[in-house]
């Protein structure tokens, strides 16, 4: 088991390799009530809880980015008003990181902030959306574009829980593994080099340090920007056009997936701007496929794509903003690319 500290507007610890159910009650104890958020179509074992001196109340949320509406947030603000919650209660969400994502941000409005605890379940959960105190919901014209910075009291990584994901959700969460390898942690990429997403669960060491190190890339980004004024960008990395691939597809795309793409996307940029080798290029596409994620899109979608790149919240007016790499470990931003510069990438990926 392993503790990574995070330094925020407050300090908390994501703990990996725990026993979630055990870990959270010792958490738990002399709350009053206790809300669990769970997804409807994921209900983790309870059993342990309802023995706890607390009110102990369910609420279920739709299913992944679904759940992330103002519908879904109005009827948590209901259900936490007629329970009676108040600011000395305690909000838990258990599931992927759409449901901590929405559990996180009804925390964060709920009598002007009351505490949390998320319990992510999946791969993409663990290392990027449960940690760092970024909580949201979607809107009409975007993914995450109605938030807050809220950050919970802790983060329990039960690894346990990838015995139940799919192939396909494994690797959508290496995505994001990957993606901490290339912006600060070379080791991340040699450690994923060994695996692929039908080995990585029965290589429990590589396992454990993969998702420790993801942990400790964003905590680390996190504690010296919280709330995202410029170096916190760089978690963005693959992000921008990302989002964009993953509105345009209504969501049917994981956002590890759509991640994946976008990070060939701006290799692409920095490999044309001269800012990586055709090595470092290369070995995007080579790892991304290693775990059978896209690494291209339908040529015919970028006139819509490309109006949904000025929603990313890296853009400041007219001008959308790229985290680029300048080599594994080090990135930078460029915000004077042309249609034409963003055109040509886009064809190099194109499918």
């Amino acid at each position: 088991m392993n503790t990574v500290k995070v330094s925020a507007e407050r300090d908390y610890e994501v703990v990996i390799g725990c026993d979630w159910s055990s870990t959270l009650i010792e958490r738990i104890k002399n709350r009053t009530r206790v809300a669990v958020i769970v997804s409807t179509n994921f209900s983790p074992d309870l059993t342990p809880l309802k023995n706890l001196d607390c009110e102990l109340h369910l609420f279920e949320v739709p299913d992944g980015e679904e759940g992330k509406s103002s519908s879904t947030l109005l009827n948590l603000w209901s259900w936490l008003g007629a329970a009676g919650f108040t600011r000395s209660d305690l909000i838990v969400g258990i599931g992927g990181g759409a449901v901590t994502d929405c559990a996180g941000f009804a925390a964060a409005t709920w009598l002007r902030g009351i505490d949390w605890i998320a319990v992510p379940t999946s791969l993409a959960g663990m290392v990027d959306a449960s940690v760092g105190g970024k909580t949201g919901i979607n809107s009409d014209y975007g993914k995450n574009l109605v938030g807050s910075f809220h950050s919970p009291d802790s983060v329990l990584i039960d690894l346990n829980f990838l015995n139940s994901l799919s192939l396909r959700d494994i690797s959508a969460g290496m995505a994001e593994v990957i993606k901490c390898g290339f912006i600060a942690d070379p080791e991340i990429l040699r450690v994923s080099q060994k695996c692929t997403a039908e080995t990585l669960l029965s290589d429990q060491s590589s396992l454990l340090d993969l998702v420790t190190r993801a942990v400790r890339v964003k905590a680390a980004v996190v504690s010296a920007d919280f709330k995202e004024s410029f170096a916190r960008e760089a978690l963005n990395y693959g992000h921008t056009l990302g989002h964009a691939i993953e509105k345009y597809s209504k969501y049917q795309m994981r956002h590890g997936e759509a991640v994946a793409i976008g990070m060939v996307f701006v290799a692409e940029i920095a490999f044309a701007r001269g800012a990586i080798d055709l090595q470092t290029l290369q070995l995007h596409r080579d790892l991304l496929t290693r775990y059978q994620l896209p690494i291209a899109f339908e040529r015919s979608a970028w006139q819509k794509l490309a109006p949904l790149l000025a929603l990313d919240k890296k853009a400041r007016g007219n001008t959308i903003r790229f985290v680029v790499l300048e080599g594994i470990g080090s990135t930078l931003r460029l915000d004077d690319l042309t249609s034409a510069e963003l055109d040509a990438a886009y064809e190099r990926i194109s499918s």
